[in-house]
């Protein structure tokens, strides 16, 4: 098939923004190269917009957010129904592109990032046949409207699915949004605006300007004009778009770092609690803000456990993405390759013990943004490895000597995003997950629940994802009494 970046190329999509319900060249002339992350060479040129292109944005979602916010629920509804199908459709074509943007291994893109991007759009379209957008308590009905103008951020590790998890819920609240994706991996962005087109969405609900964060992302987030903020990308960033956002009062909603902890219980089975650990700490190579890069393990338990993970690694197979047979693709820039190597170097010079992999690439490697799958044993708790968020694939088994310690060490980061617990006594495994500082908690690995609520205690962020809480992100609250 024709390579995304080429086709986008040929639509002529590359060097434009949707704005409007039109490809609009941008004001400037600003531009950025999109690096494969594999081969480390540029594969398209995108245009990068300004305040100025911001500002066109936010008056075509502001000149159509009246008449959006007042259209059926069933109307928006069957708009997000095309939008799923359509998704679902060009599936391969996404799945392509996102293994040239950001390197995520050919058949992983197809299993998840594609399909789980897609369930977002079937939630948003479900929740609107159930949801009270008006109820009543006593005498005072309780009106649920949309917010307005959103400006959604998202980062480079998701791009698909973190676009459809704010856009989904937030046209199905009647908003209108302006989208700034990752200028690193933006490939699939531009693909789902043209989605968006082919599904018919009304000029201005929906708008794409291409950018850094210290510009179109600032502009955003100081906009007048723009009513709330989703920013899904690191602690730091999110406090910039706070800091940007508070003159004008604003609604901002983060989804930021994580440091998740995966308590094992000492009556799991290590058998399966422990390679399921590997697999969830290194999904998508370990670029994922929940991922359980902390395995906190009985003391006595350690060495079986350091067995366990070892093989569990072994197995990972890191190459070239669009091979089949690959699990795990490059790192998905250099800056963060960059990092990842610092950071597995700073925990050999903070004496944990290497179990697994360490710095540079793998052997048969030589191009490319690859990394060694890493996991550290006997890792204290106050290490950087152990507090830092390392977003790759670096893993860290903490000891404890007592349940307690074990939840007292989980809750020991600035973070609270995530968290797993293994364990076969439910009761006990419950009472656990009840006293972690977290958004979610995951018990002995259950499905992923597009449904469930998404989002951070702490430095993790504020608001929800996903779901009815997803959703009414994107609301504000009207009391009318009587009624």
């Amino acid at each position: 098939m024709t390579s995304p970046a080429r086709y986008l190329a040929e639509a002529g999509f590359l060097g434009k923004f949707y704005i409007d319900g039109e490809w609009r060249k941008p004001i400037g002339s600003a531009a950025a190269s999109v690096i494969n992350p594999a081969t480390e060479q540029s594969i398209a040129e995108v245009a990068l917009g300004d305040e100025n292109d911001v500002d066109c944005a936010v008056a075509a979602a502001r000149g159509a957010f009246a008449g959006w916010s007042r259209r059926p629920a069933a109307e928006r509804a069957s708009l997000l129904d095309r939008l799923h199908g359509l998704l679902l459709d060009r599936l391969e074509l996404f799945a392509q592109a996102l293994t040239c943007e950001m390197g995520a291994a050919i058949a992983y893109a197809r299993r998840a990032q594609v399909p789980l991007a897609a369930e977002h759009l079937r939630v948003a379209r479900d929740n609107l046949a159930t949801y009270p957008f008006i109820a009543r308590r006593g005498s005072t009905a309780i009106m649920r409207e949309a917010i307005g103008v959103c400006g959604l951020i998202t980062p480079w590790n998701w791009p698909l699915y973190q676009i459809t998890a704010k856009v989904g819920p937030a046209i199905a609240a009647g908003c209108t949004v302006v989208l700034k994706p990752s200028e690193l991996s933006p490939l699939s962005a531009l693909l789902f605006a043209e989605v968006m087109d082919d599904a018919g969405c009304p000029p201005g609900v929906f708008n794409l300007v291409n950018g850094t964060g210290p510009t179109v992302g600032a502009a955003l987030a100081s906009h007048p004009q723009v009513d709330m903020i989703s920013i899904t990308g690191s602690t730091r960033a999110g406090v910039l778009v706070a800091q940007a956002a508070a003159p004008t009062v604003k609604r901002v909603a983060q989804e930021l770092g994580g440091k998740s902890p995966n308590i094992i219980l000492p009556d799991a089975d290590l058998s399966r609690a422990v390679p399921l650990g590997i697999a969830a700490a290194f999904r998508n190579l370990g670029q994922s803000c929940s991922a359980p890069t902390r395995m906190l393990v009985s003391r006595s338990q350690l060495e079986k456990v350091e067995l366990l993970a070892a093989a569990a690694a072994a197995e990972l197979v890191v190459g070239d993405p669009l091979a089949e047979s690959t699990t795990h693709g490059p790192i998905a820039n250099r800056a963060q390759f960059e990092r990842v190597q610092a950071m597995i170097g700073v925990g050999l010079q903070e004496g944990a013990k290497l179990i697994i992999g360490g710095p540079g690439r793998p052997d048969d490697l030589e191009v490319g943004l690859y990394a060694r799958p890493t996991v550290f044993s006997a890792v204290r708790r106050h290490m950087k490895i152990a507090q830092e968020e390392i977003f790759g694939p670096v893993l860290s088994i903490i000891p404890y000597d007592t349940v307690e310690e074990a939840v007292e060490i989980a809750n020991d980061t600035i973070y609270g995003l995530g968290a797993h617990v293994q364990g076969a006594d439910m009761e006990t495994v419950r009472a656990v997950a009840r006293q972690i500082q977290s958004g979610q908690v995951h018990l002995n690995y259950p499905d992923w629940d597009p449904n469930a609520p998404f989002g951070g205690y702490k430095r993790s962020g504020n608001g929800r994802e996903y779901g009815f809480e997803g959703m009414e992100e994107y609301l504000e609250t009207k009391a009318v009494s009587p009624n």
